[in-house]
This record gives C-alpha cells, sequence and structure tokens, in this order.
C-alpha cells in the first residue's frame, strides 16, 4: 500500500515467488473517470474492496498487511477494513 498526493496504490505480492498477485491503482481508468476519486477515506473503502475481489479471483485469501510505515487510522484502516470486508484474512 502506497499514498501519494493524488493517488491511492494496493497490491497483494507473493513475496516467495516474488511476483504481484492482484493490484490496484487510482490511476486505473475505473478511478480516473470518477470524478470524486481522490486519495481520501472513501477512495481507500474503494480500492480495499477492489484490491480483495482480485485476491480472490487469484485464489489467495490469507494476506499480511503491511502499512507501509503508515499509522493505523484514516485511509490506512478504511483501506484494511473494506479488504476484510471483500473477504481478505489478515
Amino acid at each position: 500500500m502506497h499514498f501519494s498526493g493524488q493517488h491511492i496504490y494496493a497490491q497483494v505480492v507473493n513475496d516467495e515467488e516474488r511476483r504481484t498477485v492482484a493490484s490496484v491503482s487510482t490511476t486505473e481508468e475505473a478511478f480516473r473517470s470518477d470524478a470524486s476519486s481522490r486519495p481520501n477515506v472513501q477512495t481507500a473503502l474503494k480500492v480495499g474492496k477492489l484490491v480483495a475481489e482480485r485476491a480472490k479471483k487469484a485464489n489467495v485469501s490469507a494476506v499480511v498487511f503491511d502499512r507501509g510505515g503508515y499509522i493505523y487510522h484514516g485511509k490506512v484502516k478504511a483501506l484494511a477494513d473494506a479488504a476484510r470486508e471483500g473477504g481478505l484474512d489478515f
């Protein structure tokens, strides 16, 4: 997970194989076409749900959540909670 001033990025990585299993970014067409897409809690919820959905399609259900040094509140908490609701176990 990474937050920039304009975008939110999340990915599920298989560390053993060193490959990305699923990823979501607000730079994708689905988010760019939405004028209300800003790097806020509401967008973090959408990103969390979508990354969980894509991970489930790749047969991944258990992950380790790396908050990347960010404090666990606001956007980070929203993304994590949405991913849990989407079916990821961490």
